[in-house]
């Protein structure tokens, strides 16, 4: 089963750095990228943005509540 993330935490710019998931494991954006990538988190996705780097986000559903931006902090 692919795990979740269920809370974030951000550096001073508002910008996520880590990410905690559903087993507790917490792993920075990179980490997070690559396993949404394999298919280890769900209900995320990366894509390429204009600035040209890979970005993580939430997939579309409609709920801004289950946001990345919008998930706890921890």
């Amino acid at each position: 089963m692919a795990e979740q993330i269920v809370a974030v935490q951000k550096n001073q710019d508002g910008d996520i750095v880590k990410m905690k998931l559903s087993s507790g494991q917490v792993v920075d954006y990179k980490q997070a990228q690559q396993m949404a990538d394999n298919g280890e988190i769900e209900h995320v996705n990366t894509f390429k943005g204009r600035d040209g780097d890979k970005h993580l986000r939430s997939d579309a559903d409609g709920d801004p509540s289950n946001n990345l931006d919008n998930l706890p902090q921890f």
